[in-house]
């Protein structure tokens, strides 16, 4: 259980250091556009587009360090009235659950994506679109990692708690 706690939390530092390092970017860079409309009644031509992919990375790390946390998509109107054990073992089902669904996400993602290198989509001047969208893909790959995290976890944690009662 340490090897995979180990995991899960560099995994969180490196997309924790991603999501603010884009947020920065991205505050930074809508700053200089308010400034450059404002003054000199210019802009960054790429600025616009740049920032709205960059809200698409935002949304899908952000959505897997959610889950790494235990705070995404979380049902528990009535888990804590659960003994310990149920609640465990319904925290591994519910975990699983979001890893299926997950799955089926990144399989449509990836055609997607297909379909987008095959139409040779540009984003902006002879950048392919599907550079900016593979976060569509590859932010539900974390997701299901983090999700199979959180169940194994749990697992884990119930089997403790059980060896201890």
């Amino acid at each position: 259980m340490k090897i995979l706690r180990t995991i899960d939390d560099r995994m969180t530092l490196v997309e924790g250091g991603i999501l603010i390092f884009l947020l920065t970017v991205m505050m930074l860079l809508a700053f200089f556009q308010v400034v450059l409309r404002s003054a000199f009644s210019s802009g960054i031509v790429w600025a616009d587009i740049l920032l709205r992919h960059i809200v698409l990375w935002l949304g899908f790390l952000g959505g897997a360090l959610a889950t790494s946390k235990q705070r995404h998509i979380h049902i528990d109107a009535f888990a804590h009235y659960l003994s310990p054990r149920v609640r465990s073992a319904f925290g591994v089902f519910t975990n699983l659950f979001g890893a299926m669904v997950c799955i089926l996400l990144t399989m449509a993602s990836v055609r997607f994506i297909e379909g987008e290198i095959e139409a040779n989509s540009l984003v902006y001047e002879g950048i392919p679109s599907w550079y900016a969208q593979i976060i569509i893909p590859v932010g539900f790959g974390l997701h299901i990692v983090h999700f199979l995290l959180r169940s194994m976890l749990n697992t884990g944690e119930a089997l403790r708690k059980e060896a201890t009662a």
